[in-house]
C-alpha cells in the first residue's frame, strides 16, 4: 500500500511534466502558447512567476534570464515544483530563432524554439521540448498565436504531442487581454488575464486557468523586465 508521502510524490512527478514546459517562451512568461518575437539585437530580459495549476495543483516558481546573441535568443530556465512536503528542482538552457518575419511591421512571423532541462531532484532522463511558434498580427492592437511542437517528460523520456492557440489584445498601452487554449503532456488547459506594461520594458501577468477533464483551477503572477546589455 501506498504512504502518504510516496502518492504525493508520485503526483508529483505525474504533474511535473505538464508544468515543467509552462515557460517555454523567453518572451511569454508563463503562457503556454509562445509567440513567433524574439528580443531585439543587443537587449536581455528576466522573467519571474510564481504560481499553482495541474491536474493535482502543484505550486511553481520560476526564474529565466534570456538575452539576444547574434540572430538567436538564448536563455536559462531554474524552476522549483512542491506538492505537500514533496519538491522537484530543475535547470536547463533553452534557445529560440525567428526564421521569418522578425522585422518590427511583419504581419506574419515563424520560429523555433528548444529546450532541455534536467530534474536535479529526482534524476532520470532530461526533459526536452522542441516547438514551432507562428504569430499573426491581425491589428496593430490584436495579435494571434499558433503552436506545434513535442515534448518529453523528464525522468520518464515519454514525449507527448503540443498543441496550441493563444491571443493578445491590446486596449491600451498599458493593459493588454491575453487568452489561450493549449495541449500539453495530454491534457487541455484554457487560460485567460491580463498584461499590465507599467513601463515599455516592465510587465505584470496576471491569469487563471482551468486544465484537465476535471477542470482543475489555477493562477499564475509574472513580473517581465526587459534592460540592455
Amino acid at each position: 500500500m501506498n504512504t502518504p508521502t510516496t502518492s504525493k510524490a508520485a503526483a508529483l512527478l505525474g504533474a511535473i511534466p505538464c508544468l515543467l514546459f509552462a515557460a517555454n517562451a523567453c518572451a511569454g512568461g508563463h503562457l503556454d502558447v509562445d509567440d513567433a518575437g524574439m528580443l531585439d539585437p543587443g537587449q536581455c530580459q528576466y522573467e519571474v512567476w510564481y504560481g499553482r495549476a495541474g491536474p493535482q495543483p502543484v505550486n511553481a516558481l520560476h526564474f529565466g534570464p534570456a538575452c539576444r546573441v547574434g540572430p538567436l535568443e538564448l536563455g536559462f530556465n531554474a524552476d522549483r515544483y512542491t506538492l505537500g512536503g514533496q519538491h522537484a528542482n530543475t535547470l536547463g538552457p533553452q534557445i529560440k530563432w525567428t526564421w521569418f518575419g522578425q522585422a518590427p511591421d511583419a504581419q506574419f512571423s515563424g520560429a523555433v524554439s528548444a529546450n532541455v532541462t534536467w530534474d536535479r531532484t529526482n534524476r532520470g532522463k532530461p526533459g526536452r521540448q522542441l516547438v514551432f511558434p507562428f504569430t499573426w498580427k491581425a491589428l496593430d492592437s490584436l495579435q494571434i498565436h499558433a503552436n506545434l511542437g513535442a515534448d518529453w517528460s523528464p525522468v520518464t523520456g515519454s514525449r507527448t504531442g503540443r498543441t496550441g492557440l493563444g491571443t493578445e489584445w491590446a486596449l491600451t498601452e498599458q493593459l493588454s487581454l491575453l487568452g489561450e487554449r493549449n495541449r500539453a503532456g495530454g491534457l487541455w488547459t484554457s487560460r485567460v488575464g491580463a498584461r499590465f506594461s507599467f513601463t515599455p520594458l516592465i510587465s505584470l501577468d496576471v491569469t487563471t486557468s482551468r486544465t484537465g477533464p476535471e477542470r482543475t483551477r489555477g493562477f499564475y503572477v509574472g513580473l517581465n523586465q526587459e534592460f540592455s546589455r
